[in-house]
């Protein structure tokens, strides 16, 4: 058998906007999502297939939830004003279209909410698996969905965690799931229904037809960071009805809007060969490590069948407790263990207060 990359599951979800601290602080007010990782303003050297060509300064957060799930990286042109959709994107349309967040109690989050004025799209309601989930907008029109989750790193009072997967549009269903399950480890196929979805029917293009696949994966996520970001659920959504857009057409990455899904892995090399040998070569390689201030390690990047950005990364260096000086050197331990959770709970002195 081959040898595999170590997936330690979805480490963030990039968001492009003109102002990352009135973003950041949305989504701690909305969901809690107050660890940060990094702080960082730098050029994007490595990216220029999707900046136009040149380098272009930017300044990015990333933020977590001690709850568990995966991250915000939220991402800011800082000498280039970042450019909106030119048309109202639907369900459907070509790249990640939705952010789903990690609650424990669906209808508490939305009372949450509603009390903090953040515009819900849709009330609680059931998917096709029978879970609880509704829709929201973030302040620049992405739309976020709340689902229902049961694996949590920590309990405090909040109901949310931080991100639990996302839905994207693809123009080939089947492609996809052998994309996902290939390269990814996406093996389960939680749903799979074809038609109009009742649940859609507040979205732009919900009363359309779709097929829509929820898929999972069957075996847990290993890796230092794989208790604290735990499982995660993609949904791929086909239009059956119209031809797709593509959300990031004539844009650049880093625009308003998701811009790329992102793993946490150990064994780049490995992945390497492994999205070459699917089709699927790495568009961006940093080869070494990166430096982000806070944070290090190595970045690749790959696109899925339609073009959605797919980010690996694997982090030799995060910090713990900034203010001592106490830097994690991933580098020197066993790549498959789970950081202890004392350490990781650690970076609760780092949280961000309002």
């Amino acid at each position: 058998m081959k040898q595999q990359p170590i997936i330690g599951g979805i480490q963030q979800i990039g968001i492009g906007n003109p102002n990352t601290y009135e973003l950041w602080a949305w989504y701690r007010k909305a969901f809690f999502v107050d660890i940060p990782i990094f702080d960082e303003a730098a050029t994007a050297e490595l990216m220029v297939p999707y900046t136009g060509g040149e380098p272009r300064k930017r300044h990015a957060v990333l933020a977590m939830s001690m709850q568990g799930g995966g991250g915000l990286e939220i991402w800011q042109y800082t000498e280039r004003t970042p450019e909106p959709i030119s048309f109202e994107g639907a369900i459907g349309d070509l790249g990640i279209y939705v952010l789903k967040i990690k609650s424990k109690d669906v209808r508490r989050t939305y009372k949450h909410l509603q009390t903090i004025k953040v515009n819900t799209v849709s009330e609680p309601g059931l998917d096709p698996n029978g879970s609880l989930h509704f829709y929201c907008l973030d302040p620049y029109d992405n739309l976020v969905e709340v689902v229902h989750a049961n694996e949590w790193y920590t309990n405090t009072k909040a109901t949310t965690g931080g991100v639990y997967g996302c839905t994207i549009g693809v123009s080939n269903m089947d492609r996809s799931i052998q994309f996902y399950r290939d390269i990814l480890g996406y093996d389960q196929i939680i749903y799979d229904v074809s038609g109009n979805q009742e649940d859609y029917a507040a979205l732009f293009g919900g009363n359309e037809t779709y097929r829509r696949v929820l898929i999972g994966h069957s075996k847990p996520r290993r890796g230092p960071f794989s208790q604290w970001i735990g499982g995660s659920h993609l949904e791929l959504v086909q239009s059956l009805s119209r031809n797709p857009k593509k959300l990031f057409e004539n844009r650049f990455w880093g625009d308003i809007g998701y811009i790329h899904l992102c793993y946490d892995i150990q064994g780049m090399a490995v992945m390497k060969a492994l999205c070459k040998a699917h089709g699927h070569p790495f568009t961006v390689d940093s080869a070494d490590s990166f430096d982000m201030g806070d944070a290090a390690g190595h970045f690749s990047y790959i696109e899925d069948p339609d073009g959605t950005l797919i980010e690996f990364v694997e982090a030799h260096k995060i910090p713990i407790l900034k203010k001592l000086g106490w830097y994690l050197d991933l580098r020197k331990r066993e790549t498959a263990k789970p950081l202890a959770k004392w350490m990781l709970r650690a970076l609760n002195l780092n949280r961000k207060k309002d």
